[in-house]
């Protein structure tokens, strides 16, 4: 089943915090917490160290809703108007015992309240047996994905990814759950240790399912099984493994991709007698098959394929020749075709001054959507092909190739067909002139206007519109977008363009529907609950809170941690703009006291800090720490219309600053923050924002730099996307406008930096390269600045070790204990190692007790 997903945010069910009072919680510094191990062996790790201990007092606890009927949601928190209890939490003292409550409740604020002072109305204490979250409890979430529903709607077969962080590995199992009974019904269908089952697939009569795995050996084989029970069986025995496959639709084949890297082919098996059936191989060409995918009524295969493969390219990798050549020659590509039931091979586009880098074939087969790609080296780039692309449209019957777009250095969305066959829509920026920022809209004409112009959709929505999925009758079209601090669903008119919004949830909502079924499926996240899914019949149910069944919780653990309430806050800048962010309240919140602070800085910077769990840096580990946590969408974030996300153009870091820095004199003056107890941190642009807040004030008392710019000359030709950087810095050309790039650089002003700053980057990165926090920490060690480089192996944006993704955060938070609080010691590899040796954190030391 094949699911047209509205966007990648993913959601989950909003449950109430009420607890029973008496509980309390033994606390450690993050970094050194320890809880009993859980392993095979009997040999202390870090794992264990990383964990908090649970208190056994008290065990008496109010049970937990039920999460598949969640309490109602109300619309749009700007504000609390509810008071708080007059009971006081023990503060951080030096027995090290800490007694935490949780925040209850969603908030309800009129807009009248926009400017009422923070007041979160606070529930019962926490039950017995409740802990903060550490980051040894981020590291082992669970994560459910690859949902596929069966032909007849009935279930849904899903995968659920174990990490384990000792290996820096994860194992993934399929699942099963009946859509009518819910979560309840989930049922583990396959416990093969070690390995992966990946990918479900269902039959097209139903009957039973296809998976992938690597249960027999490393590479992966496809095997059969029924959803009812039994063993697995093995269908694919392939020298190198099997790289994708797919039923026909008209339930005939099981299709699949195998081959060496760059020269996979297709293989076809009969889908009703797939065990012992030898594979025939479909296509023949010297290089591979790249994108594939059938026809609706699965009598013809459509593939892109390089027109050449590069044998000296091989060779010198067998030989040893390990050299990186930059921005290399690569063959294009062109559209094949072939005959299922034949082999017979067809090509389907033959043209030098575009490659195939991906298509979409019409429900009734007549048309197919191309997506061609720059011939130019230089822009064939994993970030560049999409910008220097256009798109075309082919008719079947004719092989005409008509183009519908020619606009340079903008990026479309790969074409869409309605269900009727009448429309082709595709999303693009608002402005389709030239390289810009600006939200999406949706462009649509009529398949057969040949040469038509194209009419925009939604232009007076002030968020981006894509089109996610279609209406039956191809009236409307559905997306999910950004509004402030939440994703909700719309509805897009076709005949209008008209946007409404559908939904009014307090958190990130992923609406998909499943095209074979009609089911409508959703994925969700709140502050409270990790990322989950609901199906409902119809796109009409979705905003009917009770219609809604629960189908996943792999993360049920979770309502036994205590939780700082995050709301929705927002405050004046400096020039009076209104910016928005949110607020996680550190756990066991009292009215009254003022709490260190951590301002967590999102990347992007065209992207939103929103209400989801535990989202922008682990913010709920430093509230379950005593942190107040700010994320602040300032100037240059989405979700708040065209204009707040393009202001920083030309002048990338004033008005953003202000908008940071008016966000924590905001919490200041409500009595939250301590003024004096500050910490900054962010990664990629919010590392660039943490290095210009370093430069401009010494009100911090720590920053943790991740991936940020230090001089945007250089950075230019490091990244990988230089367009970008030129349209951020007022779009003049690098080479003949430097000081306008330096101008809005951190180094110009680095002698201002006076605050002890941790820096974390990939040795590999190749969006913010490494040698920007070398030119950082080099300055900082020769001004005297308190500094420490973290660089981890790896050639992404990213940490990719989740063991070094662990080391990140606390290293990073032992920073901020030991600069902001006073507390602790810096992290230090010998505190670790004494960690694992005993079996024990070495003990606490207190706020009382700081420097």
């Amino acid at each position: 089943m094949r699911l047209f997903g509205t966007g990648s945010s993913t959601v989950a069910m909003r449950r109430s915090s009420r607890r029973s009072a008496g509980s309390t919680v033994t606390w450690r510094p993050l970094w050194r917490r320890t809880r009993r191990c859980r392993q095979r062996s009997t040999k202390v790790s870090l794992v264990s160290a990383l964990k908090p201990r649970r208190s056994s007092s008290d065990e008496a606890r109010t049970a937990h809703p039920s999460p598949s009927s969640p309490p109602a949601i109300p619309a749009r928190i700007i504000r609390d108007t509810g008071r708080s209890p007059t009971h006081r939490p023990t503060a951080y003292r030096s027995t090290t015992r800490l007694t935490m409550r949780t925040l209850s409740l969603a908030l309800t604020v009129s807009a009248a309240a926009l400017w009422a002072p923070l007041n979160p109305q606070l529930a019962a204490p926490l039950a017995a047996q409740q802990r903060p979250l550490s980051f040894m409890d981020v590291q082992e979430l669970k994560r459910a994905g690859s949902w596929t529903l069966s032909p007849d709607g009935a279930w849904m077969l899903y995968t659920v990814t174990t990490p384990d962080w000792e290996k820096a590995e994860s194992q993934t199992d399929i699942h099963l759950v009946s859509l009518s009974d819910g979560v309840g019904s989930d049922r583990r269908l396959t416990y093969t240790e070690d390995h992966n089952e990946t990918s479900p697939a269902w039959a097209p009569d139903g009957s039973f399912f296809v998976f992938s795995s690597n249960r027999d050996g490393n590479d992966s084989q496809l095997y059969m099984m029924r959803h009812d029970g039994g063993e697995a069986r093995k269908i694919t025995d392939a020298d190198e493994g099997v790289s994708g496959f797919d039923f026909s639709p008209d339930g005939r084949w099981l299709v699949y991709r195998s081959g060496e890297g760059g020269r996979e082919q297709l293989y076809r098996l009969p889908a009703d007698g797939l065990v012992g059936a030898a594979a025939e191989v479909i296509t023949h060409g010297d290089a591979g098959v790249e994108q594939w995918d059938f026809t609706a009524d699965g009598a013809r295969i459509y593939f892109a394929r390089p027109d050449s493969f590069d044998e000296d390219e091989v060779k010198r990798v067998e030989k040893g020749f390990t050299v990186d050549v930059r921005n290399a020659v690569t063959p294009l590509s062109s559209l094949w075709s072939v005959e299922v039931a034949t082999g017979e091979e067809r090509r389907e586009t033959d043209d030098a001054s575009y490659s195939i880098n991906g298509f979409t074939l019409s429900d009734d087969g007549r048309w197919i959507g191309i997506t061609g790609g720059s011939t130019e080296r230089y822009e064939r780039n994993i970030t560049a092909q999409r910008l220097y692309a256009d798109l075309y449209l082919m008719e079947v019957a004719t092989g005409e190739i008509e183009r519908l777009t020619n606009n340079y250095e903008v990026g479309e969305g790969g074409l869409s067909f309605s269900p009727d066959g009448r429309w082709i829509a595709f999303s693009a920026p608002d402005n389709m002139e030239r390289y810009t920022m600006t939200d999406n809209r949706v462009y649509i004409r009529e398949v057969a206007d040949r040469g038509g112009a194209f009419k925009k959709l939604g232009a007076d929505f002030d968020q981006s519109s894509s089109v996610g999925f279609w209406s039956d009758d191809s009236e409307t079209i559905y997306f999910n977008a950004g509004v402030t601090v939440t994703t909700q669903l719309h509805a897009l008119d076709v005949a209008t363009g008209a946007v409404r919004q559908l939904t009014e949830e307090r958190a990130a909502l992923s609406v998909s529907r499943d095209d074979d079924t009609g089911t409508i499926l959703i994925g969700y996240s709140d502050p409270m609950t990790p990322p989950t899914v609901f199906a409902v019949a119809t796109v009409d149910d979705v905003p009917n809170r009770s219609a809604w069944t629960q189908l996943v919780d792999v993360n049920p653990h979770v309502r036994d941690i205590a939780l700082g309430q995050e709301v929705e806050i927002n405050w004046r800048s400096s020039d009076g703009r209104t910016v928005g962010g949110v607020l996680v309240y550190p756990v066991g919140y009292e009215e009254g006291t003022r709490y260190p602070l951590i301002v967590a800085i999102h990347g992007g910077p065209a992207s939103a800090d929103i209400l989801r769990f535990n989202g922008g840096y682990s913010a709920q580990v430093y509230a379950g720490a005593g942190y107040a946590v700010l994320k602040p969408n300032y100037r240059g974030s989405r979700n708040y219309g065209n204009e707040h996300r393009t202001d920083i153009v030309g002048d990338y870091f004033t008005m953003g600053y202000e908008d940071i820095i008016t966000g924590v004199d905001y919490l200041i003056d409500e009595g939250i923050v301590d003024g004096d107890r500050m910490g900054a941190l962010g990664w990629s642009a919010g590392g660039h924002w943490s290095n210009w807040i370093l430069t401009q004030t010494d009100r911090f008392k720590a920053i943790s730099s991740g991936a940020g710019t230090m001089n945007w000359i250089s950075m230019y030709a490091q990244s990988d996307v230089q367009r970008n950087r030129q349209f951020y810095m007022g779009d003049g050309f690098l080479y003949e406008d430097f000081d306008t790039y330096f101008d809005q650089s951190p180094l110009k002003y680095i002698k201002n930096a006076k605050t002890p700053t941790m820096i974390h980057v990939v040795e590999g990165d190749p969006r913010v390269p490494s040698p920007q926090s070398v030119e950082l920490h080099m300055a900082l060690k020769k001004l005297g600045v308190p500094t420490e480089l973290f660089m981890y192996p790896g050639r992404s944006h990213g940490i990719p070790d989740p063991r070094n993704r662990l080391v990140k955060a606390v290293s990073e938070m032992a920073w901020m204990d030991y600069y902001v609080r006073g507390i602790g010691e810096k992290f230090q590899w010998r505190q670790v190692l004494e960690t694992l040796e005993a079996g024990e954190g070495p003990a606490v030391v207190s706020e009382e007790g700081g420097r």
